[in-house]
Parts: C-alpha cells; structure tokens; sequence
C-alpha cells in the first residue's frame, strides 16, 4: 500500500464551502456550523488507514460533539473503481462503526480539491471563524508499527480550540492511502505530495 502524506493546507485558510448528500439523504453544509469549531476529516471505508482507526474515531467523534465540535466525514474516493466507498456502503459502514456526525459523499471530488485533501484519513481543524488552525495526524499510530491509538495529536489541537487558546504550531502530517482520484482528474498539487 502507497502511503501519502496530507498536503498541509496553509494555517489560517478559510474553510472551502460544501454542500454534500450525508448517509441519511439530507444535504449538509459547512454553513449550518456557523460560530462552532468544525472538523472536516476525509476518510472512506476500505481504507486500511481508515480501519485502523475506525474505532477511535468514532468514539472521539462522540466524546467531542457533545463539547461543542462540529464534525463531518467525507469520501470523495472514485466510487467506479472504488463501488466498496459508495454512498449505500458508506451508510452501511456509518451504522457498524457507530459514527455519530455526518459521513458525506464527495461525488465530483471538488471539495477534496477545495481542501487540497490528499489522503484516507486527513483531518482539517478549523476554529469559530471557520480559519484552519490544525492539519495533520490523528496521532502517530500507524497499521503494524504497534503504537497504541490515542488520538493525541488531534485532541490536543481540538483541546486548545475549545478552550480559546493557541494550537500548537508544530503539526505533523496525516498519512494514509491517496484519494482514489477519477481518472484524468487527478489535482495538479496531487503529483507533488510527498509519500511515505
């Protein structure tokens, strides 16, 4: 498997607009979390990356909702290659693994291009106003390097938002497999990214 580095969009970016189709057929938009701090974290279903955290991350994303974070999934993976990431699989994978916030479906890959996303899972903390304060690693585990899943890094970030402080500015990347771009609609910034 190809490990792919998250591109590590500029701090301070403002949070790209989306309107996207959630598991349950309602549309969801960046915009209905106004004045709450957002997680956007793109991610899909077969992803070992993914799997590996898949647990966690449902439990982080319960434990910090109800603190005040908005939260969404979203696949943007190339469903004609890739059918185990579409839409009906991922409302099936959002009830097994207990995912609590919405978990949308990125059809024409133009919000993972918005977001300059690269890989399963990359993570984007952005504050109340909506500015990027955090992109990277959920923590330092990894499929088979025996590192525990903590989510430490994440939390840390996410900890300092939620309580109106500085996030910490060395930011260690996510890596995962790459989003599986349509053919010929692979993002020009993608061929830069560096791998693992």
């Amino acid at each position: 498997m190809v490990k792919t580095a998250s591109t590590m969009l500029p701090i301070g970016t403002k949070a790209p607009a989306f309107a996207l189709t959630n598991v349950d057929g309602n549309q969801v938009s960046n915009a209905q979390f106004a004045g709450k701090p957002l997680l956007v974290v793109f991610m899909c279903n077969h992803c070992p990356f993914v799997v590996h955290l898949r647990s966690a991350l449902a439990d982080f994303g319960k434990e910090y909702q109800a603190k005040g974070l908005a939260m969404v999934g979203i696949s943007s993976n190339d469903v004609g290659a890739y059918p185990q990431d579409g839409p009906d699989k991922m409302k099936e994978e959002a009830a097994a693994a207990g995912y609590t916030f919405p978990y949308l479906f990125d059809a024409d890959q133009s919000v993972a291009k918005a977001y300059r996303a690269a890989c399963t899972p990359d993570f984007f903390l952005f504050d109340a106003d909506h500015s990027l304060v955090y992109r990277g690693q959920f923590d330092s585990s990894r499929p088979g390097n025996g590192k525990p899943v903590t989510g430490a890094d994440l939390r840390a970030a996410v900890d300092a938002v939620l309580a109106g402080g500085e996030v910490a500015s060395e930011q260690l990347p996510s890596i995962g497999c790459n989003i599986k771009w349509k053919a010929g609609s692979e993002p020009e910034y993608f061929t830069g990214v560096a791998a693992e």
